[in-house]
């Protein structure tokens, strides 16, 4: 297996400092999708399907028999978060930032249509760009596609970096890999009144004081244990900025996560109940909100990964415990492939996804390149030239 030569790793890193002044949220990434396809066209994909699920993006480079499906998917979509970091390829758009390292994730899997320019022995690889992953929407959006038949892989690859690891760590881990998740928004309805005759109204106040203390309740043991539940409140509004008004309304918002997807069914039942019991009368909605399914990682699929890993002297780790955080490329091992999630290290100094300050380390590029592509050819076989 032949690695990149550095003019292309030089247009890469580029490329992803463009893509990194730009960013586009879920659902919104118009001229992310445009441009990744550009570049597609012009390494010579043999099919491009576009518009997949809302902007999606996915290539197919052909082999030369036939054989196996293998896709490897990215995301196109940054934060709704102000980046703060004093750097020439700064976000240019206030308020939005690629602050997940979704820019550097796109150049890598690019990196490896560079290779497939002398396509696969057998078989076919289809690269993925989802539009509207940190919402869980976009994988979900991207399946019920009507030109998803068209795509539906056998094998299916993703990574995410990780900050906090060493640089260029390759992460697996088979069965649960990340949590599943969902946002919980409750809205509660009474009756106002004036302050000096609170008598005379229904607060929901007492229901959302119960809730605050009752939902947060429902958290039990560790990451390291099969029936971990984690319910996080994160955020709360009662009636209206005032002082004359008892409230009518209210809002809270929790995020429950689990372990299992059979564990968030359980711990759904139970959330339910608690709001019943917390005058649930004044409960008059419930909203469900960036829905994340478990990412259950195939055992084949994560062998084929860890022999490349070791084959190209990268450092494993792995993993004893899943990630926390949710990942909605567990869909796509939900709907028949053997899919497998790669955890990369970003680095032991780099601050953490979300953050403002953080940026994906270029010097990752051609690590998690050389991993994909050595996937591509332990499945399908890749010239050497």
């Amino acid at each position: 297996m032949i690695t990149l030569p550095s003019n292309q790793i030089a247009y890469l890193t580029a490329l992803r400092h463009d893509l990194h002044r730009q960013p586009e949220v879920s659902g919104a990434e118009v001229e992310t999708a445009q441009r990744i396809t550009r570049e597609l066209t012009s390494l010579g994909a043999d099919r491009i399907w576009q518009g997949l699920g809302g902007h999606g993006v996915a290539a197919e480079f052909t082999g030369r028999a036939p054989g196996p499906t293998v896709l490897l998917r990215c995301e196109l979509d940054g934060l709704p978060i102000r980046e703060i970091n004093d750097i020439p390829h700064a976000s240019q758009i206030d308020g939005k930032g690629h602050l997940c390292g979704h820019d550097g994730h796109m150049c890598s899997i690019l990196g490896v249509a560079m290779r497939l320019a002398s396509r696969p022995a057998k078989g076919r690889v289809i690269l993925l760009f989802q539009p509207a992953e940190e919402t869980g929407a976009g994988a979900q959006a991207v399946i019920e596609d009507p030109q998803w038949p068209q795509i539906r892989p056998d094998y299916a690859f993703a990574y995410h970096n990780v900050p906090g690891r060493p640089l260029g760590e390759i992460g697996l881990r088979s069965g649960p890999a990340n949590c599943a998740s969902r946002g919980m928004q409750i809205l509660l309805t009474g009756k106002s009144s004036h302050a000096a005759a609170p008598e005379d109204g229904l607060s929901p106040g007492p229901a959302m004081a119960a809730l605050m203390t009752a939902l947060p309740a429902l958290s039990h043991g560790t990451i390291a244990d099969a029936d971990f539940t984690l319910a996080t409140l994160t955020h709360a509004n009662l009636g209206e900025p005032a002082f004359g008004i008892a409230p009518a309304d209210g809002e809270l918002r929790v995020t429950l996560r689990t372990m299992t997807n059979d564990g968030m069914d359980a711990l759904l039942d139970t959330a339910l109940h608690k709001v019943a019991e917390a005058q649930g009368d004044l409960v008059t909605d419930i909203h469900w909100h960036d829905v994340f399914r478990g990412v259950v990682n195939d055992a084949d699929a994560t062998d084929i990964a860890r022999h490349v890993a070791h084959d190209l002297g990268h450092a494993v780790n792995e993993m004893p415990t899943p990630m926390r955080w949710s990942e909605d490329f567990g869909r796509i091992g939900d709907d028949g492939a053997k899919a497998t999630m790669l955890y990369v290290g970003a680095g032991t100094d780099m601050p953490q996804l979300h953050n403002p300050d953080y940026d994906f380390p270029d010097a990752l590029l051609p690590v998690v390149i050389d991993q994909f592509t050595g996937i591509v050819d332990r499945i399908l076989g890749l010239p050497d030239t």
